[in-house]
């Protein structure tokens, strides 16, 4: 199938925008490759400290006779998804081998989970724990020990962190490994229902945590369709898996096969300097990836990470390139929280080996990117099965259930499931794909407030039992590091569900786990220092239309109101160690990133 001329046209379009940018970044990779640190390159002092503790692989590292492979690890065991990278490093060092290389640990990066920060004033580091987990990976790398790298990792921030990270790399071979789901627990709706009731002082915290704790029950990724489950869609479309890697248990026979064969798959391309980072993550595949998060609805966090991910490769994307993809691509999955089923059932009716397929099938992809997991797209078509000690692929070209996963041509929407909405009060991203399509219109009267729990106040005082947009503002990054705001769910819920016509309209985020109330996210410019969102007033008119593109105060002139006062900047929780961060990080369209801003401001 020839490729769609929507795609083609923002793929051209993305590649002339990146044109000197992606020159450049390559322009480095090339010299990296040429006259960059090496193990050959290494003083016999610097040497000796790098293999000092090898035990049995000493010999096979000095003598540069088998590729070594990084290993980058994410591992803690208080974060159920990264739990289970405990015992990775011994596995993959007897894996590398099996086909005569070696691995070592090269570092470590912090992992925080935002389902435990999520309201809690950690939150405020989460965004920002990405531009650390960046810097850690190449400190990691900076040794200059590897011929190829294994990304550990799953998670919000810690998959783009790496990726970045990485990218400063890419004359090296990569892979992600992945972790992998833990099994269903309590069903979702039962969950969300729980927590209204909860909000609603229906229900007390003890019948609450058991809810929770039922679902959140054992070592993997939490098994609604998130920021976490998200980046694994990505990795997979971006070809930076073994193929369909991403989805299958932790302890499993078939998780430790998957493991085994990227550290093969590593080793080869090390050996023969194939398929290096720098290559794969070229404009077809964050076009791949951008399409694969608008065809399964996926986190709205991604319209922050993809940019990032893709500047620290020379790309530029903007938020227009999303929505004219969305144009083009029909939503062909619903996971909770955009449908009743977790990721478990999704990979059971054929997961991504089905989504790829389908959106192959009719030219939305590029099938013809370069991948590092397989030799071609081909390869993700299948998914993994491991017969006795031999890892095959079956062929996943129709949907076990058509309630959750369905074809291009038989969509759950026509067009993909985020959309770019703009005004008078900024740009904003709403996802449609979690909300029914009668509340995308929203005309509502502001309420403001500048922190989440006076949201919770003014619920349990009653005084936003009525229809109202509820803005959040001074949530941007310059603010307090552009937290999530969840938390909002159940209670904004309740209201709902009492009738009322509600909105909520933020410079903050809302995640993956953003649920049924519609909602403007990320909206840029921030409010801080004087942005649009902080002029607002109560009562303001405000229109939210997903269907038109509007987010707007209407019959407002906010160019001519001073704007509200700020809240103090953010300390505690180690909070104050970011303030470098919050001055110089960018806007959330561009990555919302203080690291990736000051690189492209000294390259310019």
């Amino acid at each position: 199938m020839a490729l769609d001329s929507n795609i083609s046209t923002v793929t051209d379009r993305i590649v002339e925008r990146s044109r000197p940018t992606r020159r450049r970044y390559l322009d480095l990779m090339a010299e990296q490759k040429e006259r960059g640190i090496n193990r050959s390159r290494l003083s016999c002092g610097n040497f000796a400290h790098g293999f000092a503790a090898s035990g049995e692989d000493k010999e096979a590292i000095s003598n540069l006779s088998a590729p070594n492979i990084a290993i980058v690890t994410s591992y803690n065991d208080m974060l159920s998804a990264h739990q289970p990278y405990g015992r990775y490093p011994e596995q993959m060092k007897i894996f590398a081998r099996e086909v005569g290389a070696t691995a070592q640990v090269a570092g470590g990066v912090p992992a925080m989970c935002d389902g435990v920060t999520q309201g809690q004033a950690g939150m405020d580091l989460s965004l920002f724990s990405r531009d650390v987990i960046a810097m850690s990976t190449a400190v990691a790398l900076s040794h200059g020990m590897f011929d190829a790298a294994a990304l550990l990792g799953i998670c919000d921030k810690i998959v783009p962190g790496l990726l970045i990270g990485a990218l400063r790399f890419g004359h090296l071979p990569m892979l992600l490994v992945p972790g992998g789901p833990m099994p269903s627990g309590l069903a979702n709706k039962e969950k969300q229902r729980i927590r209204q009731l909860y909000a609603e002082g229906k229900v007390g915290k003890d019948e609450l945590l058991k809810a929770e704790s039922r679902s959140y029950h054992s070592p993997g990724t939490c098994t609604f369709y998130g920021t976490a489950n998200s980046n694994q869609m990505m990795m997979e479309l971006m070809g930076l898996h073994v193929p369909n890697a991403a989805f299958i248990n932790p302890g499993t026979p078939l998780r430790q096969a998957l493991t085994r064969a990227a550290v093969h798959r590593l080793a080869k391309l090390a050996r023969n300097g194939e398929r290096p980072l720098s290559q794969v993550v070229n404009e077809k595949a964050i076009v791949n990836a951008m399409v694969g998060l608008l065809a399964t609805g996926g986190s709205t966090n991604h319209f922050i990470h993809l940019p990032a991910i893709a500047r620290a490769a020379g790309i530029i994307i903007d938020w227009q390139d999303f929505a004219d993809l969305s144009s083009a691509v029909p939503l062909i999955t619903r996971v909770y929280p955009n449908g009743s089923k977790d990721v478990n059932d999704f990979q059971d009716a054929g997961g991504m080996a089905f989504v790829t397929y389908t959106l192959g099938d009719k030219g939305l992809i590029h099938k013809d990117q370069l991948t590092a997991g397989a030799d071609s797209m081909d390869a993700w078509v299948g998914n993994p099965e491991l017969h006795g000690d031999e890892l095959i692929w079956k062929s996943a070209e129709e949907s076990a259930d058509i309630d959750m996963l369905r074809p291009v041509n038989d969509p759950f929407q026509s067009d993909g499931g985020l959309r770019l909405v703009q005004g008078n009060i900024g740009r904003a991203v709403f996802k449609t794909s979690a909300v029914d399509e009668e509340r995308w219109l929203i005309e509502a009267p502001a309420r403001c407030f500048s922190d989440q729990n006076e949201v919770l106040e003014a619920f349990k005082a009653g005084e936003l039992d009525r229809d109202c947009a509820v803005v959040v503002r001074f949530q941007g990054p310059r603010a307090n590091g552009m937290p999530e705001l969840h938390k909002l769910t159940p209670t904004l819920g309740v209201l709902q569900d009492r009738g009322h016509k509600v909105a909520l309209i933020t410079d903050g985020r809302m995640s993956g786990a953003s649920g049924k109330v519609p909602a403007a996210i990320h909206v840029s410019p921030e409010a801080l220092p004087d942005g649009p969102l902080a002029r607002l007033r109560d009562g303001d008119p405000i229109r939210l239309d997903a269907r038109t593109g509007r987010l707007e105060a209407v019959g407002v002139d906010l160019a001519s109101r001073p704007p509200a006062n700020s809240p103090p900047s953010p300390v505690g929780t180690g909070r104050e160690l970011f303030a470098m961060m919050r001055i110089y990080v960018n806007e959330a369209e561009a990555g919302a990133s203080a690291m990736l801003a000051a690189m492209d401001a000294e390259q310019a």
